[in-house]
């Protein structure tokens, strides 16, 4: 049995954080569903900038939607949704199979809408008719202003992927959002199985305080806020509010780790991957790390439920001078700008592939 099977087996899911026309043409994704255990995907403004700028997949659809009359995020919108729908169908089995808990594809709103909650919520709606894929979710940020549109995404029966994550208050909030678009849900007499999926970011953790804590804690603090969330996410299923719309039909908001490719040349290329098995969560990850964890990682212990001695290490960070929740702010308004900036560079490149291929 390979390593991903035995992830998968232990009970957590690996998602690929990618997508390319490439990885569909070629095949690449059906073989890592078949042989590496990968059950879902993730998309970014990011990951779309770097796949239509560096390459010519993506040139004969743009020139034929200029053409036709289109451009910028309408443009962009087709040529994701063109990615994703066909990416979902690959997964669609695996939806099918486990009754739609895994096999999931996601599409980001414009990350121009973050605060913007009625904008975001119409976006939402918008993108989840038009790609007419059940295993499809929208991703909105976990900001303030997209803790309301989550809400209303959520009570509209739009499945949410909540990014921008990065700390154990940041899970709650979210996870009170969804509660909140379900119960409405159920006054409402509307059905109660609406998914969603919290997606916490492990590594900018470590990059941000590289250089500012004892060699000892180096590539630690990540994990560290990864367990104390995921003793949370444990505590809150368990609760009698969550048990209650369990009895109503509605399905857990999945934990998932993002941001799970390791930035220090000097740590373990699979680290977090290691580090963060832990049951019924979701990891993830970039196609680098998927293939190395594929081909030298291991799988140890699972991540306890009660969080182990995450406590007394989180006190050694704060000994240190790490002020966790000013940090976790600090990390959410940096990754809304580096969004933002992916995007403005996503139109840019579009606009100025759209002028020479229509020519």
């Amino acid at each position: 049995m390979n390593v991903t099977q035995q992830l998968h087996d232990l009970g957590q899911s690996l998602w690929l954080d990618n997508i390319t026309r490439e990885l569909l043409t070629s095949g690449t994704l059906d073989r890592y569903i078949n042989e590496l255990s990968v059950t879902g995907l993730t998309s970014n403004p990011t990951i779309f900038e770097q796949a239509i700028s560096h390459g010519d997949f993506y040139d004969a659809a743009i020139r034929q939607k200029a053409l036709a009359g289109k451009a910028g995020e309408a443009l962009f919108f087709e040529l994701a949704l063109e990615d994703l729908m066909q990416a979902a169908d690959l997964f669609r089995p695996i939806y099918d199979a486990t009754d739609g808990i895994d096999g999931w594809v996601s599409l980001e709103v414009s990350p121009l809408l973050a605060d913007d909650t009625a904008a975001t919520l119409e976006a939402a709606v918008q993108l989840h008719a038009q790609a007419q894929r059940l295993n499809l979710f929208i991703k909105i940020p976990g900001t303030l202003a997209g803790l309301v549109a989550i809400e209303e995404t959520i009570f509209a029966g739009v499945p949410v992927n909540v990014t921008l994550l990065f700390s154990r208050e940041h899970y709650i909030a979210a996870a009170e959002a969804y509660m909140r678009g379900i119960e409405r849900r159920i006054a409402a007499g509307l059905d109660a199985r609406v998914a969603c999926v919290a997606s916490v970011f492990i590594s900018r953790w470590d990059v941000a305080i590289k250089d500012k804590v004892p060699e000892a804690l180096r590539n630690r603090l990540g994990i560290a806020m990864a367990m104390h969330t995921y003793t949370a996410y444990c505590d809150l299923l368990a609760t009698p509010r969550w048990l209650k719309l369990v009895d109503a039909g509605a399905r857990p908001q999945r934990l998932l780790w993002a941001s799970t490719g390791s930035k220090d040349p000097a740590a373990s290329d699979t680290l977090y991957l290691e580090a963060l098995a832990a049951v019924d969560t979701i990891n993830t990850i970039p196609e680098k790390t998927l293939l190395a964890f594929a081909e030298h990682g291991k799988v140890g212990g699972v991540v306890p439920s009660d969080g182990g001695d995450v406590e007394a290490l989180l006190a050694e960070f704060a000994q240190a001078g790490v002020d966790n929740v000013a940090l976790a702010a600090e990390l959410q308004s940096e990754g809304t700008r580096s969004f933002t900036q992916s995007w403005c560079e996503l139109m840019d490149c579009i606009a100025s592939k759209s002028a020479v291929l229509s020519r």
